[in-house]
């Protein structure tokens, strides 16, 4: 009776492994699909760390209980590397070689984080930060040409930005450099407020492209966030759970359906100025696994994903840990430690840097 019920039970085991193993495999390659055409589904990539990890406690389950079951949670992911190396990569750490530049890619959120030094002076915490990063090229989302990026003059003498307007407000992006900036151009797209632009830049001689995009934020409000975190603590009823999650995950579908043609577009644009070497940042306000993502890491690598460890969340908030912000690169360039830098605290997000080597080819 006793072996009979070990039997029943690991054969259920077995069956809701397999099942979360399937589910987890359709979800790291929902990125191909298109929230224009599948909004709901579009959203299911943020689901993946979870499925991930209940897959590795099914793993360390067998491993303890039938090992040969465990095969299983191997092939499998084996099969799902390509998007668990996308969320959650791992790579063996190289040293930078010489001659090469540091990129900074920062949502500052309009500056509005400071404090006090030790004399009792007022500073913008990301202003220290962007001066201390010893960065070469920094790409600033939510913020603006001002009195407050005017005091990083000495530091980045060039300097530029766009400035799209909405019906509901402006959106600007803006450029400090060390190198001189030749020119710049708006990507267009229909967007309720956020845009994309690119900056053409002089390094050492060889015309570069630099991409900084604010794609379509994920449209929930203060109390939208809040709720959200509520539900994930687990301090909501059935019924508030239900209707609080379905309208959640509307309002991020929408969100998702309008920010897919924005990564098409920008997209073409990289395709347009191929073979030009090209470095694109930004705020995607879209996780790893997503069409955003998967469009854009067509054409260019993803240089977290080429350099980085671990998931990088750049946001985490109101029960969200995530990566939105991105670093990408063009063929022309070799990506060293890429991160996000969570010790920093002057915005909702954690700035994003990689260390750039154009590669010789490239050098014109």
């Amino acid at each position: 009776m006793l072996k009979k019920l070990k039997n029943t039970v690991q054969g259920i085991l077995l069956g809701a492994q397999v099942t979360c193993l399937v589910i987890m495999l359709l979800v790291g390659f929902s990125d191909r699909l298109s929230p224009v055409t599948h909004p709901l589904l579009s959203c299911v990539g943020l689901t993946f760390p979870v499925l991930l990890a209940i897959n590795v406690v099914f793993l360390l389950l067998w491993l303890l209980l039938r090992p040969k079951f465990a095969l299983i949670s191997v092939v499998g992911l084996i099969i799902g590397y390509s998007p668990i190396h996308t969320y959650i990569p791992f790579n063996i750490p190289a040293t930078a070689p010489d001659s090469c530049i540091k990129v900074l890619s920062y949502n500052v959120a309009s500056f509005r984080e400071t404090a006090q030094d030790a004399d009792g002076n007022n500073y913008v915490i990301a202003t220290r930060y962007i001066r201390e990063s010893g960065a070469d090229i920094v790409c600033l989302q939510e913020a603006a040409l001002n009195d407050v990026t005017a005091k990083l003059n000495d530091i980045y003498p060039y300097r530029d930005s766009v400035t799209t307007v909405h019906e509901k407000g402006n959106s600007t992006l803006v450029l400090l450099s060390k190198f001189p900036i030749t020119g710049k151009e708006h990507i267009p797209y229909v967007s309720k407020g956020n845009s994309s632009c690119a900056f053409f830049v002089d390094i050492n001689g060889t015309k570069t492209v630099v991409i900084n995009n604010h794609l379509e934020s994920c449209g929930l409000s203060t109390s939208d966030r809040d709720e959200f975190h509520s539900i994930v603590k687990g301090e909501t009823g059935r019924d508030t759970l239900r209707s609080g999650s379905k309208r959640i995950l509307q309002i991020l579908s929408e969100s998702a359906r309008r920010r897919g043609p924005q990564a098409d577009s920008v997209c073409k644009y990289v395709v347009r100025h191929k073979p030009t070497p090209i470095i694109l940042c930004g705020d995607f306000n879209d996780n790893p696994i997503s069409y955003t993502h998967h469009v854009i890491a067509k054409e260019l690598t993803d240089c977290f994903v080429s350099s980085g460890n671990g998931l990088g969340w750049s946001y985490a908030h109101y029960g969200m840990r995530v990566r939105i912000d991105n670093i990408f690169c063009s063929e022309d360039w070799e990506p060293y430690h890429c991160f996000v830098d969570k010790e920093a605290h002057g915005s909702d997000h954690f700035p994003i840097l990689c260390t750039l080597k154009m590669k010789e080819k490239s050098k014109k």
